[in-house]
């Protein structure tokens, strides 16, 4: 039996994927939770054989849980299932540690078989995804200048095209006004650029945008 963690802060959800699980012989959601410092108390406490993941989480971000998971609990599959396109976060958070990475609009069939082979320890991608991976590996494909960014310089770097403000970004990530404006310059200096505005127009030319 396959024991699953949810880990979203939709409750609606939540209760969606526990009745396509409930549906499943195989596995069963053994735990869940809508915030990220709950959920980890959780995961670290009790046994779990695969973690459902979401991104846009209140309070502790997504890749901060799976980095901590990471330290932790370093051969726990995570299965990140996001409301983000792959475009814009799959490379990222594989790269992070997770196993797999689902959009919020994959078929429930599609759920369970990349549940099953997070949870034998194997990587879960798309096809379009898996080329893109492979074109990583050999040194192919364009490259736009946000790949050079931290997962951190990313996270703001995105917030930031969404026309959000410093106090705003600071209050969401629990960090200092100054150490926003810090990762602001290091980011525009890795996008070659120089406003806020021309970090919004390469986000929208390169589907970037929230």
């Amino acid at each position: 039996m396959i024991k699953v963690f949810i880990l979203d802060d939709h409750i609606i959800f939540r209760e969606g994927v526990k009745k396509v699980i409930a549906n499943t012989p195989d596995m069963v959601v053994a735990g869940e939770a809508g915030d990220g410092h709950k959920a980890l108390r959780l995961i670290l406490e009790n046994a779990y054989d695969v973690i459902l993941l979401d991104l846009a989480l209140p309070g502790m971000e997504g890749l901060d849980v799976l980095r901590v998971l990471k330290t932790r609990r370093s051969t726990l599959p995570v299965l990140v299932l996001s409301m983000y396109p792959e475009e814009q976060y799959a490379v990222r958070v594989l790269k992070e540690g997770a196993l797999g990475y689902l959009t919020k609009e994959s078929v429930p069939e599609e759920l369970i078989k990349a549940i099953r082979k997070v949870a034998r320890g194997s990587r879960y991608v798309s096809n379009a995804l898996g080329e893109r991976l492979a074109g990583d590996l050999v040194g192919v494909g364009d490259k736009g200048l946000h790949e050079a960014l931290s997962s951190r310089e990313y996270q703001i770097f995105r917030m930031l095209a969404a026309g959000k403000t410093v106090k705003e970004m600071a209050q969401e990530l629990s960090l200092a006004r100054t150490t926003i404006s810090s990762y602001r310059t290091r980011i525009l200096e890795k996008m070659n650029t120089r406003t806020n505005g021309e970090l919004i127009r390469y986000a929208i030319e390169h589907h970037l945008t929230p």
